[in-house]
């Protein structure tokens, strides 16, 4: 889709409301710059992801240059995650594994590059491995079916990997470091070795194979048609999308699908031995455009090696931009994976995000959706320091036109707003107040805006973007408002989203979000320097608006609408949070909030995930840890009725991104919050975590703060100003106050009470609090103070005793897998030799006599004896029989004196047959 096409649909700006700032993308810290210009530019050709640039730091703060004019720091900060090796060794303990073969998307690996992107998992009824073949971009152009079938994300087809024999085993890893899928597949012929991996739109995999085995690949093409069609018939008068066609140019070949509305969506791949490179492009409303953009990035792509390594330096240089680290190894997996995930999933510049993200899959929701999804999308990247990942200010940037014409006809001169979803254009009409429409999903998506803005205090991004679309939205509101016989303003009819009473007037969702809205434009006004002559209008609303709806059980969700019935969206209590316009620092309205929340969980029967990631933050902003975990981690509770699947993602009636990424900042709001001018450091810990490391996190305010907690102690905090704006710092340390500038001098520090500190810091400075004595300064990983299992699907966890044949040490032998029925990873063969071995080492609690038992398998009709000797003491000889089958798993247990400590066990062919195939050895 080309520049003037995305301008036509949507970018061009309302008359008087400021210049496009279409070069304006190396905000927020490192925009993805390449992907904006390939969703501006079109998908004529593939547009490099650039790597996104981290901000300048000091010294202090190790692996980067001092800025300029900054004195060096007389403190250093010991950062031991400031080498790529080092990152390395961390993120490879939180890959995802599997030992087992998934069967559905929920349980498979999953790669993306922003844009295009892969599920990988068992090709269903099939003896095939499927990699999903889907894109961002990939749409139908028909706004009149609605946002459902008419203007919904399309399938494109699916790879898949035709083995020649019975698929046995796997044996994969999703390294995050590198952002590839690596291992085996395992067959009756032999075995596959391959890597997987997605960049600049284009499939990677490059395979080998042993045995018989071949690498065959075959691109299946889907209908495009809506996904939503598993639960839904189509509207009346639609009519199906054509039948693609293929094509072949040299030695790509392509599959070419028109749209009935015109446009085209093109797959081109091509494999040369082991290596496929497949590639999606989309244009609309050109009908070739596509075609030419999949077929050059397929003829253009560099060599493998050039593609993989420009891959990893764009991963290899996200990460490091923040470090969070926690004792509680699942859940520390789980917050890594979910930073892989959305980048993955989306780049600044590119769509926002559709509720599947780029992985579609049959569900009702194949669009955008603006009353929760979006927002609970977005939130973690901000305190990750992945401003770059922000695509809803993006997305709401250029088409500004499409959400002044959602609004009705009278109000587009003043006013802009988007219905419940739509497509990445934001094409969705909004109803009008008065008649139980949802009006409001426009304002909260651009509290969404004004976080990033508030993470950056980039007033480029407040002029020409928040203020002018804030403004558009709540003036949508004002039109409706009006005053009643109690003098308040009030507002007709509106639904809260996903609550099944509509109330008669004045919903919470909507007077929340009008008062943040009021709130933010005259702040915004000031800080701006604009005399707007709305000023007076917004502050008498916020003097004149009724208040929220209030009954015995807490917040309403609106006027005569009680809350009794079960809500899974927790749209009445925005004023709790996201928006913080009622919070626990106010005391007086701390019973209304705790009370408001109970009755929320206390009434169950429709709640989701996001239910329990958001009454965890919420608890959070109280400062209650404990509860808050309790709350989290009933999202990863199988007995759940939505519980977290084994990939990290989540379904309801079809796939669902917004959940997990939410949980994510449910972990960010226990360690570190900064709402109200206020930067909360550890404010809600739970007392399972005793150590908590922060480096870099992103506060509004746009500071970068860094923080270690020691056996439930915060030891220091650093803070760094990008922006020189106020800080205010709620620092949890005891002691004696220390204050130290990064030039040594003592810090201006005002103490405000309560652990709260008033610093004067100017922009790229620094500032280190600690109390008493000073404290090592080490950034380094949290010790695991609760160990948890790896995600994917790493097998059953081995029983206490068991030692696997294939981690042992191994002389004349392989480890194979195409025996069913084994433990672990696989079977160590030994060559048919004498001498042939495998050896165990073994720790034992105490000297004594143990029990050694061995599992194995003997399909030959001959005895295969072995020596068996500990310590390298005298071998005592083990006849191993036959089993009638090599899949048929015997045990022989045997007596054995070992030491206090480690002992070695090995297990020594005795004949030129060598010894059967050993899968375990258990200690008794």
């Amino acid at each position: 889709m080309s520049r003037e096409e995305l301008e036509q649909r949507g970018a061009a700006r309302p008359p008087g409301e400021g210049t496009a700032a279409w070069s304006r993308r190396a905000m927020l810290g490192g925009a993805f710059g390449s992907l904006a210009a390939a969703a501006l530019s079109g998908t004529a050709q593939a547009a490099s992801a650039a790597a996104p640039a981290a901000p300048a730091r000091t010294g202090s703060t190790g692996g980067t240059e001092a800025a300029a004019g900054t004195a060096q720091a007389p403190w250093q900060l010991d950062n031991r995650l400031s080498t790529p090796g080092q990152w390395a060794d961390f993120l490879k303990n939180q890959d995802l594994l599997w030992a087992r073969l998934p069967t559905a998307w929920h349980e498979g690996p999953f790669l993306g590059d922003g844009l295009l992107g892969s599920m990988v998992y068992k090709d269903p009824g099939a003896n095939k491995i499927r990699f999903t073949t889907q894109h961002g971009l990939v749409q139908d152009h028909r706004p009149q079916f609605g946002s459902g079938f008419g203007t919904c994300r399309l399938p494109v087809g699916h790879l898949t990997l035709d083995p020649v024999g019975a698929i046995t085993g796997v044996d994969w890893r999703l390294s995050l470091w590198d952002a590839e899928l690596t291992g085996t597949v395992t067959t009756t012929a032999g075995r596959i070795t391959f890597t997987a991996f997605i960049h600049d739109q284009i499939f990677v995999a490059d395979a080998t194979a042993t045995g018989t085995e071949q690498v065959r690949w075959t691109f299946h093409p889907e209908a495009a048609d809506s996904p939503r069609e598993a639960s839904e018939a189509p509207p009346a008068g639609y009519v199906r999308n054509p039948a693609w066609t293929t094509k072949t140019t040299g030695e790509v070949k392509q599959v070419l699908q028109a749209l009935a509305a015109g446009g085209q969506t093109a797959t081109a791949y091509r494999q040369s031995g082991g290596l496929l490179l497949l590639s999606v492009a989309h244009s609309f409303p050109s009908g070739t455009a596509a075609a030419a953009a999949s077929l050059g990035r397929i003829q253009n792509a560099g060599p493998y090696e050039t593609l993989r390594s420009a891959h990893r330096s764009w991963w290899h240089a996200f990460y490091p931009k923040s470090f969070v680290s926690i004792p509680d190894e699942r859940l520390q997996a789980f917050h890594w994976i979910q930073l892989y995930k959305i980048a993955s999933a989306t780049r600044y510049g590119g769509p926002v995000m559709a509720t599947t993200g780029p992985w579609l899959e049959p569900t009702p929701w194949p669009g955008v959706w603006w009353n929760l999804n979006v927002q609970l999308e977005y939130w973690l990247i901000h305190g990750a320091n992945h401003l770059e990942l922000d695509s809803v200010t993006s997305t709401l940037d250029r088409n500004r036109q499409q959400l002044v014409s959602n609004v009705p006809s009278a109000y587009r001169s003043d006013s802009s707003g988007v219905g419940r979803s739509s497509d990445m254009f934001a094409t969705r009409s909004v109803g009008m107040p008065g008649n139980g429409a949802e009006v409001g999903d426009l304002t909260w998506a651009l509290h969404n805006v004004w976080l990033s803005y508030r993470h950056t205090m980039d007033d480029t991004l407040l002029r020409e973007t928040l203020f002018p679309l804030l403004r558009r939205a709540i003036n949508y509101y004002l039109h409706f408002l009006r005053t009643e016989g109690d003098g308040k303003l009030h507002l007709p009819s509106t639904s809260s989203p996903e609550y099944p009473v509509v109330p008669p007037k004045d919903t919470a969702y909507d007077l929340a979000l009008i008062r943040w809205g009021c709130q933010t434009l005259i702040e915004s006004a000031a800080r701006l320097g604009i005399a707007d002559p709305l000023r007076t209008t917004w502050q008498n609303t916020l003097a004149g608006l009724t208040p929220y709806p209030v009954d015995a059980n807490g917040y309403m969700v609106g006027a005569s609408t009680p809350y009794n019935q079960s809500h899974r969206h927790y749209s009445h209590l925005l004023m709790i949070y996201p928006l913080y316009l009622v919070n626990w620092d106010q005391a007086a309205s701390r019973t209304l909030i705790e009370r408001s929340i109970v009755r929320w969980h206390a009434v169950p029967g429709a709640h989701r995930g996001y239910s329990y990631t958001g009454a965890a933050s919420m608890y959070a902003s109280m400062g209650r840890g404990d509860t808050a975990l309790s709350y989290l981690l009933k999202f990863f509770d199988p007995a759940t009725s939505y519980p977290c699947r084994a990939n990290t993602h989540y379904a309801e009636a079809g796939p669902v991104i917004e959940t997990p990424l939410s949980a994510s900042q449910s972990i960010h709001d226990m360690l570190c919050q900064s709402w109200g001018g206020v930067i909360r450091v550890f404010p809600a810990v739970p007392s399972a975590w005793p150590d908590v490391t922060l480096h870099d996190f992103r506060t509004q305010g746009a500071f970068l703060v860094s923080a270690v907690r020691q056996a439930g102690t915060t030891r220091f905090v650093r803070v760094r100003s990008l922006a020189g704006e106020p800080l205010t710092v709620r620092h949890g340390l005891s002691g004696a106050l220390t204050a130290l500038l990064d030039d040594g001098t003592p810090a201006q520090v005002t103490d405000l009470g309560g652990g709260t500190v008033r610093i004067a810091l100017d922009r790229d400075r620094e500032v280190l609090l600690y109390g008493g004595a000073r404290p090592p300064l080490v950034i380094d990983r949290a010790p695991i103070a609760r160990p948890g299992a790896r995600w994917g699907l790493p097998g059953t966890p081995a029983p206490p005793g068991r030692h696997e044949a294939e981690d042992a040490l191994i002389s004349r032998g392989a480890v194979e897998s195409n025996h069913p029925g084994f433990s672990g990873r696989g079977f160590v063969n030994l060559d048919n030799t004498v001498g042939s071995h495998v050896e165990w080492t073994v720790d034992a609690p105490a000297a004594g006599t143990r029990s050694l038992s061995f599992r194995f398998a003997n399909g030959t009709t001959t005895a295969r004896p072995m020596d068996v000797s500990v310590n390298g003491g005298p071998p005592v000889s083990v006849n191993f029989p036959s089993t009638g089958t090599w899949p048929a798993w015997q045990t022989i247990t045997i007596s054995a004196v070992l030491r206090a400590g480690a002992n070695t066990v090995r297990a020594t062919s005795a004949t030129a047959n060598g010894g059967p195939n050993l899968d375990y050895l258990d200690l008794g």
